[in-house]
Order: structure tokens, then sequence, then C-alpha cells
């Protein structure tokens, strides 16, 4: 049974892996090859594409203007997510039950919904093909504030308590006690914000039009030709894209799996 297992996982893995290897081989093929099948066999090895894509300049815009948004909406996401789903855990006021009940609503509505609603307030507000426009709308989302909430909810709130029978206020305790205790829950959240907006095709292409301010996945989805597509500057330029999420998930992997499987007993 555990050779059938294995087999079955290993035919899994080759069908996943086989479209990256694919994509990196390409990109390192002479620029006649295209996307047959046959330049995964051939012998020519070349830097090219990737000295092109960065000596144009363009692209190396795209791929700093995505690695900035990335970083300072994930940053915004740990801040205010954490802060909203600290309030509904810890504290009661007015309307506590509806405006949590508002967040859980608009986690069903899909996303592409508001694309018109967003569009107009983004260029009403005067921020329309800004890197504003790009951060603002997108610094905290439904669903960290509804992770970070249900991971409160399970711990005990007995150490808050004594760190404010010691005088410590409640800024203290916010950032001293309560946000270490959360660290596998915001390191998932920081996961998913990241990857999120540096996958994020549409939002971008409708907000805005200038290439200055374009992210990476605009940037590979207007890199092509009026009468062809340049195959190895395209793959050359969606590694680019992929590598950096490889990255994260090699490095944060064991906060994503801790994180996950935080909630699943209960104190």
């Amino acid at each position: 049974m555990k050779i059938i297992k294995y087999l079955i996982l290993s035919s899994i893995l080759i069908v996943m892996i086989f479209p990256l290897l694919w994509m990196f081989r390409v990109s390192f093929s002479p620029g006649d090859l295209g996307m047959d099948l046959i330049s995964l066999f051939s012998t020519g090895f070349t830097l090219k594409s990737y000295l092109d894509i960065f000596g144009s300049g363009q692209m190396a815009v795209y791929l700093l203007n995505s690695i900035l948004v990335g970083i300072v909406v994930t940053l915004g996401n740990i801040l205010f997510c954490f802060m909203v789903g600290y309030a509904f855990s810890r504290y009661r006021f007015i309307g506590q039950k509806f405006w949590f009940y508002s967040v859980i609503f608009v986690l069903m509505i899909p996303a592409h919904i508001i694309i018109i609603p967003l569009y107009l307030i983004v260029y009403k507000a005067g921020i329309y093909d800004t890197y504003w426009a790009l951060i603002l709308p997108f610094l905290v989302n439904p669903i960290g504030i509804f992770l970070v909430k249900q991971y409160i909810d399970g711990l005990p709130s007995s150490m808050e308590e004594a760190a404010r029978i010691d005088g410590a206020g409640e800024l203290t305790i916010i950032a001293r006690v309560v946000m270490p205790l959360c660290k596998p829950a915001l390191a998932v959240l920081a996961i998913q914000s990241f990857m999120t907006n540096w996958n994020s095709f549409i939002f971008p292409f409708i907000l805005t039009s200038s290439e200055s301010v374009r992210t990476l996945p605009v940037g590979l989805a207007l890199y092509q030709g009026h009468q062809a597509i340049d195959w190895p500057h395209l793959m050359a330029g969606s590694t680019l894209a992929v590598v950096p999420i490889l990255i994260v998930f090699l490095f944060f992997q064991r906060q994503i799996v801790s994180g996950v499987t935080a909630g699943a007993i209960k104190q």
C-alpha cells in the first residue's frame, strides 16, 4: 500500500511541478524554440531574456512596484487586522455583533463585484494611477480580521489581567503580551496578504494606467506583441513573479502549519 501511495503522490507532484519546470526552461532557451515541448530537451541555454528584461528598465520598475506595494499592504494588514480583531475579541461595545456580522457578510461578497464602486471612489478621491490606489483599499481585509479574532478568542486572558495589575497600559499589553502570542496567526495573515497582493491583476489593472506604477502581473499581461508572443521573455518575467512567492513559502512554511493547526486544540 505504501508503494501505491508514493506512486500516486509522486504522480501528483510531477503534474504540479511540470509547468514550473517548463516555464523555467523556456526562460533560459533561445527565442526560436518558443513553447514547444522540444524546448525542454534542447541544449540551448542563455540568460539573454533576463538581461533584456532588466535592460529595458520597465520590467524592473514593475518588479520594484510589486515589492513595495506588497510589503506596505502586508504590514498594514498585520497592524489593522490585529487591532480590529483584538477589539472584537476583548472589548464589549455598542453594535459589536452588528459590526462583526458585517465583516462576515463581506466575506460572502465576491471581490470583483466592488470593482466599479472602488474605481469611482479612487477616481473621485484623486488617487487614481498612484501608489495610494494600490495600497489604501487593501490595508485591511475581512479574512484577516476574522482570523485574528478567532485566534485571540482561544488565548487565555489571565496574562493580560496580570499585566494590568502590574500597571501596564493597554498599548503595552497589546504590543508585549497579545501580539507575541499571535505570531502564528499573524504569520499566516502576512503570507496570505502578500501572496494575494503579489498575484493581484484585475485591481492594479483597473486602478492604474501608466507604466510607472504598474505591478508585475499587469506588466506581464501587457508584455506581448500584436502579432506574436515573445515566450522566452514572457517566461523570464513569469519566473521573476514566481520566485519571490516560492522563497516566502520556503522560509515561512513552519509558521503556516503552526498557524493553521493552532486553533485545532482548545486550551
